[in-house]
């Protein structure tokens, strides 16, 4: 040991071995510290392993886990071995000792310090970079498999001539290859120099030669390495012309060649590769001649023709040649640019039609019958009334429902297939009564029921409410029998354990009901090693030693469809929306998916995050993946998640989809045929959304087929902002059943709006078939407005200006309550466009919106009634009596007769409303509120028929010419059909005028 002090003759103080005891102590410290950071590691991978097999996916896992292994070890290898046997070989070639100048004895006392441990130095260099790079190329395992799976497209590129998979499947496989090869050469040069200079090879200020022979020549090879990788380049540059993105105004994010590329830099990029091929075979020469005169000399030029041909001639050839006649020259690489971006979106079958946007008759009753079987006007905006969900059927505050519900198609009692909003009432665990980790865990685990209610009309309870077609706790209406539980949701982030001693609550509701899950989901913890692992991965101790686990017990975690689909399916991107279905007993989740790439030629690209957003993203709905930048997108898969039991099933969708069938081929056996779909499921599968905002997105410009036209911009339209949102945003699209010109019959469609850029009229309207059991299914219609008509924005301006919206919100203003717009919808019309936008109140004392009114507008006309039903017959100038509330389920054409009239009518009307009032009373004590809600209908008709077969009496009572307000027979005020309220209640009693909101909806 060092003296302390004292000196040499000092007292010296020695320190004795530790005893036997304290160094088996240490040692056994040490063994075990290794040995939980090696389960800490361990840990992770093992309950990945769980979780996959849980789900039966561990084809996923495994693939994944050893294409990764695969290349972190080949790539980490090559790496090691390259930096390796160049600092070897450098200290190999290192010059005999010789005369010490001062450079190199300042050099000696390193190489004195390295000599003891070079091999070890060299171990942990070669390990260090080895590891870096290794990981880097583990992180090219997608490139790898979509490499070594490639399909065809079964198309080729315009320029080179070369199938498209190349472009999406070789060329990034080959551009990683490249890059590894130079890094590995610029880190083999370095390291080879630093051992050449530390062992005298390489001399900077010492006299004589500046590097000996040997030196050189392993510098020149490396050297001559690094020029011929750059030759590849070159020669791959051309190919990367067609994929490469650039600023053009006549499209954003334009990609592919232009004229400046294929005249100027295409050449140049084939020269530089010769003139880079020859200066590598100077460079290997110098092993002969060791002389860099001449690779000097070649590299020089090579770095002259590099700025003089592949920078200064293309600029030459854009300023002197492009610009003077820029849309001539570019014409036929637009022409490229347009078929390409219109095949990789799909969006090259869109019809496109001219439509006048102006009525092709003046009839107004032929155009009120028309507007009767246009649409099913969905006045239950699935975007505004969550809030009413949660207040009417909420139950428990540790139950939520979505801020943004979900549009889909069931069938009512009558068989008919309706617009339904729905939503499932998940668990919140925000709201529970106390929060500790058992209830958070074990006693809290799951959402109960879905709730619906009719898109097109509404509820009495209280006016202006849902229609609910499904309710209560548990819910019960038109879905059947399925089973409620809801273990995996939207809202469902946090991991539970079920099955095991610990009891969960299943519900409350005249007494708290229990239940213990019974599914096969999650991951077992009956075993303390299982325990042990999720209590590292989860940071959570007691799962390791609680009572509350034991035989039985399973950990449920990655529990909303879009973790789930995304972890069986990492080569997948997700939509942004899943949403809920029954089917065949079961909710299900449906999640739409999509395989992209960026590297389809020609073909523009766009953000995925920027082009899905619109006034609903910024805090009501999720976007799909925000950076990703792609220019090919497909919907190719349909995946269902189960609620009760997680259980994930990917489907086939696209079945031309190259892209699918190059991961199909990487992960066998994943993803069903589409055959296998079920009929009950394919009733509920919709055009997604994202993907239809991506191609909206696109068609505002490339819906123009002529270059001229497209480079002008003449033509170029833009996604409206949401006039009825206070955020800032695109207009979402809506989901609405109605029919396009030409068609016989609904169909459930997704549409939009487009408006000439900087201009707020219309400029045209999109819809897309989007009911999958269709056969029309993805069909895109486009109608070209060829005249001057409002747009949405304009729509909404004249509304808010109306002097009965401004009589409406003024008495709003004495009751503390707001006044809500809902979606404002666009339907083709008998050459016009028809508006309907419903509009709610919220305040006062129900906190959730409740549809108050609802607007129309067609052609110059805008108006503001109570229920839809008045708005069209206001909105077409036609009587309620001669025409009254539209039913969509009316065969196209079809009007009602109007009502008999006469004394025998007059005897009949009134004995038709004493039956209907008996009726409705019956129905009232038996709390049957289907029947009530008939003899209702009924006894209204009876009124109405009554009051139009009486003789006139100086306009009182007249329903044609006396006032609206207190005339019973005004279908505006008779009672709703479910209210409650006796059918006989005089008009003033309450608030009868706001309870006819529903009718004619």
């Amino acid at each position: 040991m060092p003296d302390r002090g004292g000196g040499p003759t000092g007292p010296r103080i020695t320190v004795g071995r530790p005893s036997r005891r304290v160094r088996t102590l240490l040692m056994t410290l040490g063994v075990l510290a290794v040995l939980v950071m090696a389960f800490v590691m361990f840990a992770g991978f093992w309950t990945d392993w769980l979780w996959y097999r849980s789900v039966a996916y561990t084809s996923v896992f495994t693939t994944t886990l050893w294409t990764k292994i695969g290349l972190f070890l080949v790539f980490g290898l090559l790496m090691a071995l390259a930096i390796g046997v160049n600092i070897w070989l450098a200290h190999r070639l290192r010059p005999p000792l010789s005369a010490m100048s001062l450079e190199q004895q300042s050099l000696d006392r390193y190489r004195m310090s390295v000599a003891p441990f070079k091999k070890w130095v060299l171990l942990a260099v070669t390990a260090l970079v080895g590891l870096i790079a290794g990981a880097s190329a583990s992180g090219q395992w997608r490139t790898w498999l979509m490499y070594v799976n490639g399909v065809p497209f079964g198309k080729k590129d315009p320029q080179f001539n070369l199938d498209v998979a190349f472009y999406a499947f070789d060329l990034p496989w080959y551009r990683f290859l490249l890059g590894f090869g130079f890094a590995a050469t610029v880190l083999s040069l370095i390291a080879a120099a630093l051992t050449h200079y530390l062992y005298g090879g390489l001399r900077v200020t010492s006299p004589g030669a500046r590097a000996t022979a040997a030196a050189t020549g392993h510098l020149s090879v490396l050297l001559g390495i690094f020029v011929s990788l750059k030759a590849v380049a070159y020669w791959l540059d051309r190919y990367g012309l067609a994929v490469k993105s650039s600023d053009f105004k006549a499209a954003d994010n334009w990609t592919g060649l232009r004229y400046v590329d294929a005249n100027a830099y295409l050449p140049a990029k084939t020269i530089l590769f010769f003139i880079a091929a020859i200066c590598a075979v100077l460079f290997f020469a110098t092993l002969w001649r060791r002389t860099w005169q001449l690779p000097v000399i070649g590299f020089g030029l090579m770095v002259l023709s590099a700025i003089l041909i592949g920078g200064l001639y293309p600029q030459i050839v854009q300023k002197f040649q492009v610009q003077p006649n820029e849309q001539a020259e570019e014409a036929p690489f637009i022409q490229k640019n347009i078929d390409a971006t219109r095949d990789a979106y799909d969006i090259d079958d869109a019809v496109m039609e001219d439509y006048a946007g102006q009525a092709t008759t003046e009839d107004d009753g032929k155009l009120r019958a028309a507007a009767n079987t246009a649409a099913s006007y969905r006045v239950m905006d699935p975007n505004v009334v969550s809030p009413a969900f949660q207040q009417l059927q909420q139950r428990r505050n540790y139950y939520q429902f979505p801020k943004t519900l979900d549009v889909d198609r069931y069938k009512g009692k009558d068989g008919k297939e309706q617009d339904t909003v729905i939503g499932l009432r998940e668990l919140n665990i925000q709201g529970l009564p106390k929060r500790n980790w058992i209830n958070d865990h074990f006693t809290y685990t799951h959402g109960y029921g879905a709730i619906a209610a009719k898109g097109t009309s509404t509820g009495s309870n209280p006016t202006g409410s849902p229609d609910f077609t499904e309710s209560g706790l548990p819910s019960t209406g038109e879905l059947g029998d399925y089973e409620q539980r809801i273990y995996y949701g939207e809202k469902t982030e946090q991991y539970s354990i079920v099955g095991g001693p610990q009891k969960e609550l299943d519900y409350e509701e005249d007494g708290e009901k229990t239940t213990s899950y019974k599914g096969d989901s999650g991951v077992s913890l009956s075993n303390s090693f299982n325990r042990a692992a999720y209590a590292v991965s989860f940071s959570e101790p007691q799962i390791m030693y609680s009572g509350a686990i034991g035989e039985g017990s399973r950990i449920l975690y990655n529990r909303t469809p879009k973790e789930r689909v995304e972890a069986v399916a990492p080569w997948l991107t997700i939509d942004g929306d899943a949403y809920p279905a029954v089917v065949e007993g079961r909710i299900q989740w449906i999640v739409d998916a999509y395989t992209t790439t960026n590297g389809y030629p020609y073909a523009s690209r766009t953000t995925l995050g920027d082009t899905t957003a619109d006034s609903l993203t910024t805090n009501q709905r999720a976007v799909v993946a925000q950076q990703n930048q792609v220019n090919y997108i497909r919907n190719s898969v349909k995946a269902t998640v189960d609620a009760y039991d997680g259980k994930v099933r990917l489907y086939e969708w696209d079945t031309k989809d190259p892209v699918l069938k190059t991961w199909r081929k990487a992960f066998p056996g994943t993803v069903k045929d589409r055959a296998e779909i079920p009929q009950k499921l394919m009733e509920h599968l919709r055009y997604p959304q994202d993907l239809f905002k991506v191609q909206r997105e696109l068609l505002t410009r490339y819906h123009v087929e002529e270059p001229a036209q497209f480079y002008s911009g003449s033509d170029a339209w833009q996604v409206p902002d949401d006039p009825t949102n206070k955020e800032p945003g695109s207009v979402p699209p809506y989901y609405l059943s109605m029919k396009m010109p030409g068609q016989d019959a609904q169909q459930f469609s997704l549409t939009t709006t487009f408006t000439p850029r900087g201009r707020p009229n219309l400029g045209a309207f999109m819809a897309v078939n989007a009911d999958a059991a269709s056969k029309d299914y993805g069909t895109m219609r486009l109608l070209r407005v060829t005249s001057t008509v409002k747009g949405p924005g304009q729509v909404q301006s004249e509304l808010n200006g109306n002097d009965d919206v401004a009589e409406f919100v003024r008495n709003l203003k004495g009751t503390d309550s707001d006044i809500e717009y809902g979606n404002l919808l666009t339907v083709p019309l008998e050459g016009g466009f028809l508006y309907i936008e419903p509009v709610y109140t919220r305040g006062g004392t129900q906190n959730y919106p409740l549809l108050r009114k609802v607007a129309a507008s067609y052609g110059s006309k805008i108006v503001f009634e109570n229920n839809l039903g008045d708005a069209l017959n206001a909105v077409f100038g036609v009587d309620g009596d001669a025409d009254p509330t539209p039913d969509p389920s009316e065969p196209p054409g079809e009007t009602p007769k109007p009502p008999a009239t006469g004394g025998d009518a007059l005897k009949k009307a009134i004995a038709d409303a004493q039956k209907a009032y008996e009726d409705g009373e019956t129905a009232l004590k038996e709390q049957d509120w289907p029947a009530y809600g008939k003899a209702q209908d009924a006894l209204q008709e009876a009124l109405e028929r009554a009051a139009a077969a009486q003789p006139k009496a100086g306009g009182e009572g007249d329903k044609a010419d006396g006032p609206k307000e207190g005339d019973k027979a005004d279908g505006a005020d008779a009672p709703d059909k479910g209210s409650g309220s006796d059918a006989a209640k005089k008009p003033d009693e309450g608030d009868e005028a706001e309870k006819g909101n529903d009718q004619g909806t």
